[in-house]
């Protein structure tokens, strides 16, 4: 993961009400975008980045869990805050 990407990532994280590490074939990123859906968030406060396929999928997975203590995704940021995976944002 270059610094660049990082910083992509961290900017992320500040600049989004909502950012969302995600694989499209996970449960419970499945499970968390769903309850996402269900409110009224505008495209533009919004950010989903699915990692899937990413040359960078471990990086920034280890990034994660130095960020977060979890590497698992998805990794639910609201306001700045990770509020934890899909278990949490459902509840």
């Amino acid at each position: 993961m270059t610094n660049k990407d990082k910083s992509y990532v961290e900017g992320q994280i500040k600049s989004k009400k909502v950012f969302v590490i995600s694989k499209t074939y996970c449960p419970f990123a499945t499970k968390a975008k769903d309850v996402l859906k269900k409110y009224d968030i505008s495209p533009e406060n919004i950010e989903i980045l699915e990692i899937d396929g990413s040359e960078f999928c471990e990086e920034i997975q280890d990034y994660m869990k130095s960020l977060t203590g979890a590497r698992t995704v998805p990794r639910v940021f609201i306001g700045g805050e990770c509020i934890g995976g899909g278990s949490e944002t459902e509840s």
